[in-house]
């Protein structure tokens, strides 16, 4: 494949995940209840991991793939230790 052509995708690429992670920010900071926030949260982990995916297409550096182990961890167990005590939002 073309280089310029493949630096080409990797920007779309890059655009629209940053696109995507303002969008989640928001959601994290205006969620109107808990639950809303937590979703923002197991997305932006997600969306980090595909950041860093990313990097390793444009550099060809494999030395974050512990980081994205990491944050993978990370990101499971916050989703389960949230779903287990969560409680209901007060209804008003």
């Amino acid at each position: 494949m073309d280089p310029n052509l493949y630096n080409i995708f990797l920007g779309i690429a890059a655009a629209f995940l940053v696109a995507g992670l303002f969008i989640i920010g928001w959601r994290i900071v205006v969620g109107p209840n808990s639950l809303d926030r937590v979703l923002g949260n197991d997305a932006f982990t997600a969306s980090l991991q595909c950041v860093l995916a990313l990097y390793i297409c444009w550099t060809i550096d494999t030395t974050v793939v512990n980081a994205m182990i990491v944050i993978a961890l990370l990101g499971f167990i916050a989703s389960l230790s949230v779903a287990r005590f969560r409680r209901r939002d007060d209804i008003s």
